[in-house]
């Protein structure tokens, strides 16, 4: 039990764990804004704009899991304060890069320092809080998230167009150096049994998703070579899984098809909404002459919407109507793109709008969906594998409607294939809410979540 020191300033304690989490994930969209102005100063070929933003994604979904692993084996505050420090120092290399492949490699290294950090975040909370506490400490993670969304695009506007796009980064330094100061308030937690690390699952799933982003971005067309490459070492990656002793995620989540359904979704419907985050503001600023604030200005629609429907999402649709009330989301989702597709850039803002209104009413009923019959002793492992998907998901959809529109210097390409994929990404997720079959049932209001039957067992 933690000492009454500790419990004395457990919010305080909470406070400085959601503040390293906005850190991290204000950076997952700070750039998205700001990357053509970073290309303007920095020589290079224009493929290296979808990279400032993927070189940060992508290490931080392939070593998501891994990290929390590793807050199991060594402690969860002392791999917290680990990635804190790792993620400031490369913060200061961003800030500092004199060309682009030096800032893409200072990226890619806050990737796998937030990578350490995010996982630790539940763990962590679950040492300080118990009972009621603790559900509204857990709770207080979810507006943080929606905050960042909101604010990031936002924000690396505003900061690029008033000073410089290295303030966007020098800007975790001070932030960063105060959660490494307040860290002591936390209390250190680790797994009772100490797990094995995954090296080999590892080092698959960096080589796997990285052969699959790299040629997606290439604007003279993906390699085939390479992303055929990349699938194999991916479905490598779950062979070994079945057979390993200690795997870096639980197989019997695919005993049924409604993780794996989740899964699929996740990858489909984050792939639209980051590329969609970061197609617009590349198009405004290197095919309209927009200045980066307005760039940024004109996301605000988007994660206005996205703030509105989260809330409205949670508090009242999902307890009223369950997890179908999703396909919502994808259908607002896709009208707002195919008014945009067709009406063009002067339908940005109400287009925009509808679009973040579908992100919000999808991304909550979906998650609740998704986690619903998982065992307890698996919802670590399939939080962190879908948080880990999610990520994945925002890396190719920046690199492949990114590099469509590199490609072909038109926005109309990548938001025809955001289109298809968010009506793909609806389909993959029927089995969510479908109860034939798979044993998966959509979760009714009030309704007590069963545990997932396994034919592997435990």
């Amino acid at each position: 039990m933690p000492t009454l020191t500790r419990h004395r300033w457990r919010w305080a304690a909470l406070a400085v764990l959601l503040a390293a989490e906005a850190m991290n994930l204000l950076d997952a969209t700070i750039v998205q804004v700001a990357g053509p102005a970073i290309h303007a100063e920095l020589p290079g070929p224009a493929a290296d704009i979808p990279w400032f933003s993927a070189a940060y994604t992508l290490p931080f979904a392939a070593f998501l899991i891994t990290g929390g692993r590793l807050g199991d084996v060594l402690g969860r505050a002392r791999v917290f304060k680990l990635g804190v420090a790792g993620f400031v120092l490369a913060s200061l290399a961003c800030a500092a890069a004199p060309d682009a492949g030096l800032l893409i490699g200072a990226r890619a290294v806050q990737g796998a320092a937030a990578a350490l950090v995010i996982p630790q975040t539940i763990g962590l909370i679950r040492a300080l809080f118990d009972g009621d506490e603790l559900a509204k400490a857990l709770g207080s993670i979810g507006p943080v998230m929606g905050l960042s969304a909101v604010t990031g695009p936002l924000l690396g506007g505003l900061l690029t167009q008033a000073v410089s796009w290295r303030a966007a980064f020098l800007v975790n330094v001070p932030l960063g150096l105060a959660v490494l100061l307040a860290a002591r308030l936390l209390r250190e937690d680790r797994a009772a049994t100490r797990p094995r690390l995954d090296l080999a699952g590892t080092a698959l799933v960096v080589a796997g998703a990285g052969l699959l982003v790299y040629p997606l971005i290439d604007p003279a067309g993906p390699n085939w070579g390479l992303l055929a490459a990349g699938a194999v070492l991916l479905a490598v990656f779950g062979f070994h899984q079945r057979r390993a002793a200690a795997p870096l995620v639980e197989p019997s989540l695919f005993t049924h098809r409604g993780f794996p359904a989740a899964l699929a979704g996740s990858l489909l419907f984050f792939a639209v909404m980051t590329g969609l985050m970061q197609v617009v503001p590349m198009q405004l600023q290197l095919g309209m002459g927009a200045d980066v604030r307005t760039a940024g200005l004109t996301l605000l629609p988007l994660s206005a919407g996205l703030a509105v429907s989260s809330y409205v999402a949670g508090a009242r649709l999902v307890p009223k109507f369950g997890s179908r009330v999703m396909f919502a989301g994808p259908a607002l989702l896709l009208t707002g793109i195919l008014a945009a597709l067709t009406a063009g850039a002067g339908a940005y803002p109400w287009a925009l709008a509808l679009c973040g209104l579908g992100m919000g009413t999808f991304t909550v009923p979906f998650f609740t969906a998704a986690l619903h019959r998982v065992r307890p002793a698996e919802t670590g492992s399939a939080a962190g594998l879908l948080n880990a998907v999610q990520q994945l998901g925002g890396t190719l959809g920046v690199a492949a409607l990114g590099g469509l529109y590199l490609g072909t210097g038109t926005v109309a390409a990548a938001l025809g294939v955001g289109a298809a994929l968010v009506v793909a990404a609806a389909v993959a997720v029927v089995p969510l809410t479908t109860r034939e079959g798979s044993g998966w049932r959509s979760p009714r209001p009030g309704a007590a979540p069963r545990e997932i039957s396994s034919r592997r067992g435990r």
